[in-house]
């Protein structure tokens, strides 16, 4: 992939200094609050060789997030193929985050999204971005919120990799950006 920068941040592949953080931000409870696992080491190292050779292949993914000051990797913002749910139509892309939570409230979601939106929208010609989480993440809701996504309940859903033993967290809400929105709130913001 070609890496993407914007104001404070540089969207890039993985790189194996990274996977300190990415086993953190897979193992932390705070960020993984709604999530029914957590990664050990090893599970964490395979989930971003698996996230870096989508990349690759793809041109886009769940990438890493460095602060170009600082150069530290923060987490991940990016787009994914929602190929591992089988009710949502072939070829539907998701915008996803997941940060260490020291970075939390700064707005780093925000920017690294809107520049993923863009490359979505403009580069890979999508004609809709869509995005979920448990229905009590108010956090990420308010991301979705802010980048000018609609919440669709009628597509709400109850995930099906969320095992029953988790019941408070099948619930997810369904969140969409069609190109043509995304176009229209690009212009009033000028």
């Amino acid at each position: 992939m070609t890496p993407i920068r914007t104001e404070r941040l540089i969207l890039r592949n993985w790189e194996d200094r990274d996977r300190d953080l990415f086993y953190r931000i897979n193992s932390d409870e705070r960020v993984m609050e709604f999530f029914p696992f957590r990664r050990d080491r090893a599970q964490a190292d395979a989930k971003m060789d698996e996230f870096r050779a989508w990349i690759a292949e793809d041109g886009y993914g769940f990438a890493a997030a460095e602060i170009i000051e600082t150069r530290q990797c923060i987490g991940f913002v990016g787009l994914l193929d929602t190929d591992h749910l089988p009710f949502l139509p072939a070829g539907t892309v998701e915008i996803g985050w997941r940060l260490a939570p020291e970075f939390w409230g700064h707005g780093y979601v925000t920017e690294a999204a809107e520049a993923w939106l863009a490359y979505g929208f403009e580069t890979l010609g999508l004609e809709e971005i869509v995005s979920f989480a448990v229905r009590d993440n108010s956090r990420s809701t308010a991301v979705m919120e802010r980048l000018g996504m609609t919440a669709d309940p009628a597509s709400d859903f109850d995930h099906p990799g969320i095992p029953d033993s988790h019941a408070r967290l099948k619930r997810h809400v369904f969140y969409r950006l069609t190109a043509k929105d995304w176009q229209s709130r690009k212009k009033t913001a000028r």
